[in-house]
């Protein structure tokens, strides 16, 4: 028995052997994307840590900056003989123990195992 191919059945024939390479290929390529999508989502996860602790620290920082100012204004004050020393010394020493319990808390989060 004999069988012709014509130029259109030799061309459906590539076509479709094109098309099962093309689905594997996608197979392949979203069996990469989900690996990727998983590193994303744990990159994220961490960023999102790292900026809460960022805003923490700033909030840590803008309280202590406040401290410090409030203290050199205090002391500024005392020089020119508006204040009583015992009110700045007060605010100085508030502002080394904001200073104190702020170097605390980051040696702690260092020291806790991750």
């Amino acid at each position: 028995m004999d069988t012709a191919i014509t130029m259109k059945d030799a061309g459906l024939i590539l076509l479709g052997i094109g098309l099962i390479i093309l689905v594997f290929y996608a197979a392949y390529l979203v069996k990469n994307l989900s690996a990727t999508v998983k590193s994303v989502n744990k990159i994220l996860a961490d960023a999102e840590v790292i900026s809460e602790i960022a805003a923490r620290r700033s909030k840590d920082a803008d309280k202590l900056i406040g401290d410090a100012a409030e203290s050199v204004g205090d002391l500024a004050d005392v020089i020119k003989g508006n204040r009583s020393t015992i009110a700045a010394l007060t605010s100085l020493v508030n502002a080394l123990a904001s200073l104190k319990n702020l170097i605390q808390k980051s040696n702690k989060k260092e020291d806790r195992p991750k």
